[in-house]
């Protein structure tokens, strides 16, 4: 797939992957990115200039609010948590992926393992 494509689709679903590491618990910028690269072994590696950017707006809509904590003498960062608004936007983003994403699958012929299955199965 062309990475132009490809950065489309992320551009979908950047907030809500936010938010799903917000609701697991509060956390930073620079962990969120790290976070994201690791459990996507590397798929997922965006940069400051697109998740800063998408906490802002998560914060702007209510979805999230922010908070600095020290974290060192000299050191703080500032951590961010999801909002009840944010919990119902995030439930309500997961099942419209699910069904996004089972609706893709069987338009291509591939059951939830992604392996292609026969026509005369679909």
């Amino acid at each position: 797939m062309k990475r132009e494509a490809i950065e489309q689709l992320m551009k979908g679903i950047t907030e809500p992957l936010i938010l799903y590491l917000i609701d697991e618990v509060p956390t930073y910028g620079y962990n969120i990115i790290k976070e994201l690269e690791k459990r996507t072994t590397g798929y997922f590696k965006f940069k400051g200039g697109t998740i800063y950017p998408a906490l802002r707006r998560l914060e702007t809509k209510g979805l999230i609010k922010s908070e600095w904590q020290q974290t060192t003498a000299r050191q703080a960062r500032k951590y961010y948590q999801i909002t009840e608004k944010g919990q119902r936007f995030l439930a309500s983003s997961l099942a419209g992926w699910k069904d996004f994403s089972i609706a893709v699958s069987m338009f291509m012929g591939m059951n939830n393992t992604g392996k292609v299955m026969p026509s005369d199965a679909a």
